[in-house]
């Protein structure tokens, strides 16, 4: 599929060919779910935990007798029932994540990849980076290709540089081209794709093709 490939300062320069395989796939909705949801999974800390009543601090005594006293009978006090007593099949720390097949995941990604390239949400720009470091120079940039929105930046490499401007820039998300994540690209308003890192993304789904067809 064609493609246009845009300046900094927002304006046409170009046409670039995006490959269908990336970027002209139907929508898959159920695999879209599973991604977002296992990214979601493996984030959760798991770290809730409350005390049952072996581990409440507390006499082991009974607090009155057995009978005669027409009340419900209790072992200690630190009953469940009991105000300050133990809690009843609460949560204790524990690992949510688990994996999904790595072709789901990468179908995924192309199938999010197609989304937003047929909604034109996404748009190819020409390779740039941010010298100064400064998060002012790219907020301007970006400022060129619309209003303040949720926006994801897809980097052709791990430009240090570019990564650092954009970390306090609240609605921007950046991600190298083989480390997407399909939460982010999903509920992206924009997508901005520099140039080399569209041919990356083909080049790198590609090959992950020929190698799951090898079984390597």
């Amino acid at each position: 599929m064609k493609g246009t490939v845009y300046s900094i300062e927002g304006k046409e320069l170009r046409t670039i060919e995006l490959d269908d395989a990336v970027f002209g796939l139907p929508v898959n909705d159920d695999v879209i779910w599973y991604a977002i949801n296992n990214e979601l999974a493996n984030k959760r800390l798991g770290t809730a935990s409350t005390k049952d009543r072996g581990e409440i601090h507390g006499s082991n005594a009974k607090p009155y007798k057995q009978k005669g006293t027409g009340r419900a009978r209790r072992g200690d006090k630190k009953s469940p029932l009991l105000v300050g007593g133990g809690t009843i099949f609460g949560p204790k720390p524990r690992d949510f994540s688990y994996s999904i097949p790595k072709k789901a995941k990468r179908l995924a990604m192309k199938t999010i990849l197609s989304l937003k390239a047929q909604s034109d949400a996404l748009k190819v720009v020409e390779d740039f980076s941010i010298d100064s470091c400064k998060t002012k120079e790219l907020a301007k940039l970006l400022g060129n290709f619309g209003e303040p929105t949720r926006t994801v930046l897809i980097l052709k490499d791990d430009d240090f540089r570019l990564k650092r401007a954009a970390a306090n820039i609240p609605w921007l998300s950046y991600l190298s081209y083989n480390r997407l994540r399909a939460h982010d690209l999903f509920y992206g308003r924009r997508v901005l794709l520099l140039e080399t890192a569209a041919k990356n993304l083909s080049d790198f789904y590609n090959s992950a093709k020929h190698d799951a067809e090898a079984g390597t």
